[in-house]
């Protein structure tokens, strides 16, 4: 009998760090022109990342009412990508001499991986989880490639972009956004990007054997 795929045995109730539960939802506040941008009416310190940038209003209960599979929970990406967090799981992502651990869904071969600057807005994960998301996530089950990042930033955000209205701002668009652009204070952020700067390809079964081993 040969060895079952890798990802074959993946839990289909796992949730994952980074999805939204139902208890989340939050109104989404009065948003308006504010100081050569968007503001909230009512705007609180905490709502600000510390470049400035204004961010989804959100709520934090976890594990309460039902998983959005399709749904990204704004805070916890975005804090997932700061403190190289698991997507998955939520512990310490797969870190190694040769680099953080990445899963992202592209062909290893395909042009976008190779092209200068490239970006994504999904946290690395760990091994374990790596290897239940390649036989879990629809998506990665069609395509995937598994990186080791040795070199990468925060480069902007995603988000809805506003321009000014006759009362308030209102949504154009939703786009990645760098901190350069000038467009960065008229959007209201649900997701940050990373920029992969330096990075190696690898194989996620010897990356999961190697991992067997050194635990």
């Amino acid at each position: 009998m040969g060895k079952p795929p890798l990802g074959a045995f993946a839990r289909p109730d796992v949730v994952p760090y980074i999805a939204c539960w139902s208890s989340e939802h939050r109104p989404p506040g009065v948003v308006v022109v504010r100081g050569g941008g968007i503001a909230y009416a009512d705007e609180g310190s905490y709502e600000r990342d510390d470049m400035g940038v204004l961010w989804k209003r959100i709520g934090l209960s976890p594990g309460k009412g039902r998983p959005e599979f399709g749904k990204v929970h704004f805070l916890r990406q975005r804090r997932a990508m700061r403190k190289l967090l698991c997507q998955v799981c939520g512990g310490p992502s797969d870190r190694t001499g040769e680099g953080t651990l990445w899963l992202v869904g592209e062909d290893a071969d395909g042009p976008e991986l190779w092209e200068p600057g490239y970006v994504t807005t999904h946290p690395p994960v760990c091994v374990p989880c790596a290897v239940t998301s390649v036989g879990a996530c629809p998506h990665l089950r069609e395509v995937y490639v598994a990186l080791r990042v040795r070199a990468f930033a925060p480069a902007g955000v995603h988000g809805a972009l506003y321009r000014p209205g006759e009362a308030f701002p209102v949504v154009y668009d939703a786009d990645g956004v760098t901190f350069e652009d000038w467009r960065i204070g008229w959007v209201l952020a649900s997701q940050l990007i990373m920029e992969f700067q330096e990075f190696t390809v690898v194989d996620l079964e010897a990356e999961h054997a190697a991992y067997l081993r050194r635990t």
